[in-house]
């Protein structure tokens, strides 16, 4: 690469996990194509990052900013997956208190672009007045941004005429900005939760007016999707945003990134049982790093595992603010009829690996995007059961293209029986009526895990970075 076409570009994404890899994912790549990468974040998230590979260690630079204390945020805690749903606008809240720290680093560094999250909605207007380029990095599809509106109407609420939307009711119907025939909405108990704002939210903007301000001040948004998976969608967010929207493809992950970080013991063990399971027949049980299902909820998923009669593996985790993992909250005696049929895992697991041995028949998933991604990137038929942000519209955007079904759920409070965990399994997996789902999903792969037709994204994203820049 010419000596002048060589950016320096800084990354800075919002404090989840979620966000952290597609943000490094996206710094590799650019690294790789000779563009030098300042990737900031604080100490605790920066150290679980994957190693970076020895021929990029001269390219990227870890910049580490300590966040701040403030109330109503645990001591150590530095990431969505280190706190309870109620605490994530006190993580915002120390976020926010990063730009002084940023703003002084950007004046001493000067990049040519800085590459953002939603969260920093006051970076956009820092950035301009240092003569910086800016790119929101959307970690989410195009029809989720869409749905969400035009920045107008993210930024007025309920103050923006036909398109207003205060209530909770408001994000359970199609807006009507969107021309073509859909189902994508929220169902009422996945929105309620963020109608409600407490006292304990009231320091900081909601997300919508973060998601509002940082499109409107940016020059380019990015966004983590292809334009042959949504066109209609890109389409629709060209015009709600007007200004560039550039498909970065899907970022896929390379297997052998997990190799960095695995636990070689506990991966033998669980490498052992799946090579002993019928191709195709075990079901992955994952719902990622901030979703904390209730006693309840467990134990209807856990006897629906029970009741499908199929080998499954299931992902369990320690829950903040209850000093309980969700292994001790399972009901009792499940250990013991599961066993040898079930395997539990207390912990991070290498997903991809797991998702890419070849007994693993179908993912009960609680449809964030980088799960998604990773599951269609190998073929995965998907048994969808979102809990939280963008996860109940991806998982009607999948519906919509039949690459699994929603496990059936009360629509005011979510609830969910044990009985339809089993059949919504069985049908997925095993059954005869679920066949189209399981060949939708294989031919996935051609989209998610095609790394030509990603790079090709990232190749053409990257041009566009050296023509835009100022």
């Amino acid at each position: 690469m010419e000596k002048s076409k060589s950016l320096h570009i800084v990354m800075f994404p919002w404090l989840a996990m979620g966000h952290f890899i597609p943000f490094f994912r996206l710094s590799k790549l650019l690294a790789l194509k000779g563009h030098k990468i300042s990737f900031i974040s604080t100490p605790r998230n920066l150290s679980k990052l994957p190693k970076i590979p020895p021929n990029l260690s001269s390219q990227i630079t870890l910049i580490s900013f300590s966040l701040p204390t403030v109330p109503n945020l645990p001591s150590l805690a530095e990431s969505s997956m280190d706190i309870t749903h109620n605490q994530q606008q006190p993580l915002k809240h120390a976020l926010d208190l990063l730009q002084p720290q940023l703003a002084s680093f950007l004046q001493s560094s000067k990049p040519d672009w800085i590459i953002y999250d939603y969260a920093s909605h006051w970076l956009p207007s820092v950035a301009a007045q240092l003569g910086i380029s800016r790119a929101f990095f959307a970690v989410f599809t195009a029809a989720c941004l869409s749905f969400m509106g035009s920045p107008s109407t993210l930024i007025g609420g309920g103050d923006d005429g036909d398109n207003a939307r205060s209530t909770a009711e408001d994000f359970t119907k199609i807006p009507n900005w969107v021309p073509f025939e859909s189902n994508l909405a929220y169902r009422l108990h996945e929105i309620t939760k963020y109608i409600e704002r407490t006292d304990e939210d009231n320091f900081g903007p909601p997300d919508t007016v973060r998601f509002g301000v940082t499109i409107q001040q940016s020059d380019v948004v990015i966004v983590r999707s292809s334009t042959e998976f949504e066109p209609d969608w890109f389409n629709l967010l060209g015009e709600l945003y007007e200004k560039p929207v550039i498909p970065v493809g899907f970022l896929p992950p390379i297997l052998e990134e997990s190799d960095e970080i695995q636990d070689d013991e506990k991966w033998v063990a669980v490498k052992t049982w799946l090579n002993k399971q019928r191709v195709n027949s075990v079901v992955y049980v994952a719902m990622g790093t901030e979703v904390h299902l209730s006693k309840e909820e467990l134990s209807e998923l856990a006897i629906g595992l029970e009741k499908s009669g199929l080998p499954f593996i299931w992902v369990l985790k320690n829950s903040p603010g209850t000093g309980e993992s969700e292994l001790e909250m399972l009901p009792n005696g499940f250990k013991e009829r599961v066993k040898g049929r079930g395997f539990l895992y207390l912990g991070w697991v290498p997903q991809v690996k797991i998702l890419s041995q070849e007994s693993i028949g179908g993912f009960l998933t609680h449809c964030g995007w980088n799960s998604i991604i990773e599951a269609l990137g190998l073929g995965r038929v998907l048994i969808m059961l979102p809990m939280l942000n963008d996860q109940g519209l991806n998982a009607r955007l999948l519906n919509e293209k039949k690459v699994g079904l929603e496990i059936p759920r009360n629509e005011l409070d979510g609830w969910f029986t044990s009985e339809a965990v089993a059949e919504s399994v069985r049908l997925a997996v095993v059954e005869e009526s679920g066949k189209v789902l399981r060949e939708t999903a294989k031919a996935m792969e051609g989209y998610f895990g095609d790394f030509g037709k990603n790079d090709g994204y990232v190749d053409k994203f990257v041009s566009q970075l050296v023509d835009y820049r100022k």
